[in-house]
């Protein structure tokens, strides 16, 4: 294993620091404490680095503490979020640059999660090939209890020494990670964990959970990890028990994590293993159900009857979302459903442009241009239940939505999965 003594120099220059400003840039985000927002660090650009460059020289910079943020889950509880500032999160991507080279390319193959070149299809392809070509169709899918707020700080610094042991990369790790937490107007100290928010946490998680994924391979055991997501997979029941009680011990006496016991549990792939939005099934995979509402809850506060505009407007806002949504969940077998739902978008924006139209006059009119003939029927232009109505639907057929450009999601190939490595 090659161990590597003088890194900190390769941050000591303006060409760095301006590459990870780029790629802070690019990935924008909120200000930190201190107010500054990236537009802002942008008006005074080289002032801000070469100061940046100065303090790291001169080894006077400091992080400063997170802002606390909350966000809210599926689930109904908030995620905690900690945002560091904008030039914290510049010297972060340049240590990030250093050491991705150094620890990604041996990190486990299983390991999806924050990887360049990797992605959830891969991973969802991944355990698709476990559970059917090798028939490890017993599934112990792991759930760790705030995972990034339960890393211990010494046994990062003690991951990480394997590999670097430059102490002056090793001390700026370890200002980002006692740097504490701002909650309003108060600090909080942060004696455990790596804020997610922070753009070297994903990289210093990988670095903490490859361990457990090493000694899992040790043990012949076969895993998909994305991020904190873990499925082990088994030939039979009692394997399964046998790899959940071997995890659960790394996981939680050797690197001091929680297992949710109460979410994690065996299951088998006849009546499906939940991940990453999908269910894998022996034969085939499905969307899960909850993604689909909380997609059709989104789609339906972005097409309002109420909303104004033009259709042509709602559309170029819409597409994305659509375009979005389904080039993730293609790698499911979901043809049928993205029939069912494409039938639904569009009978949301008839009733748009039923709404639109305001009186059944040019309704008839429109009618009238498809060469339909009166006389017809007196409908309420604001009514769900009409935007389902025959006249609607000759008014709007099908291919007038493909001619304004609305994205056909029920014509996407699906069930097509990813190279996984």
């Amino acid at each position: 294993m090659r161990v590597h003594f003088s890194l900190y120099g390769r941050m000591l220059s303006l060409q760095a620091l301006y590459m990870a400003y780029k790629q802070v840039k690019k990935n924008r985000g909120a200000a930190g404490i201190d107010g500054q927002s990236v537009d802002d660090f942008t008006r005074n650009l080289e002032k801000e680095l070469k100061q940046l460059l100065l303090e790291l020289k001169e080894k006077r910079y400091q992080a400063q503490p997170v802002k606390r943020v909350e966000i809210d889950k599926e689930d109904g509880t908030k995620r905690l979020l900690g945002i560091p500032t904008v030039r914290d999160r510049i010297v972060q991507q340049c240590l990030s640059n250093i050491m991705t080279p150094i620890f990604d390319p041996h990190f486990h193959p299983s390991s999806y999660g924050y990887r360049v070149g990797r992605n959830c299809h891969q991973a969802i392809s991944k355990a698709t090939l476990f559970i059917r070509r090798y028939s490890k169709q017993h599934v112990v899918d792991m759930d760790l209890s705030k995972c990034f707020d339960m890393l211990n700080h010494d046994l990062i610094i003690k991951f990480v020494r394997k590999r670097i042991t430059d102490g002056s990369i090793l001390n700026l790790i370890k200002q980002f990670l006692k740097s504490g937490v701002m909650i309003g107007d108060t600090w909080q100290e942060s004696e455990l964990g790596s804020p997610q928010g922070g753009v070297i946490s994903p990289l210093l998680a990988n670095i903490y959970l490859d361990e457990f994924d090493q000694e899992m391979r040790k043990r012949a055991h076969r895993i998909v990890r994305y991020a904190d997501d873990i499925l082990i997979f088994c030939t039979s029941k009692s394997g399964a028990d046998n790899a959940l009680k071997v995890a659960s011990h790394i996981l939680e006496e050797t690197l001091k994590l929680k297992v949710n016991e109460r979410k994690t549990h065996i299951a088998h792939s006849d009546t499906g293993i939940k991940f990453l939005g999908v269910v894998i099934y022996t034969n085939h995979t499905s969307m899960q159900e909850q993604k689909l509402k909380a997609f059709k809850m989104k789609v339906k506060k972005m097409t309002k009857r109420n909303g104004g505009g033009n259709l042509v407007m709602m559309l170029k806002k819409l597409n994305p979302v659509l375009r979005g949504f389904v080039n993730y969940f293609k790698v499911a077998n979901i043809s049928s459903k993205l029939s069912g739902l494409a039938g639904w978008v569009r009978r949301r924006l008839r009733a748009v442009q039923l709404a639109l139209w305001k009186t059944p006059i040019k309704l008839h009119r429109r009618l009238k241009q498809l060469k339909y003939k009166p006389p017809f029927k007196f409908m309420k232009m604001k009514s769900w239940c009409n935007s389902g109505s025959p006249l609607a639907h000759y008014a709007m057929p099908n291919s007038w939505f493909q001619e304004i450009g609305l994205y056909q999601i029920d014509e996407v190939k699906t069930g097509v999965l990813a190279p996984h490595y």
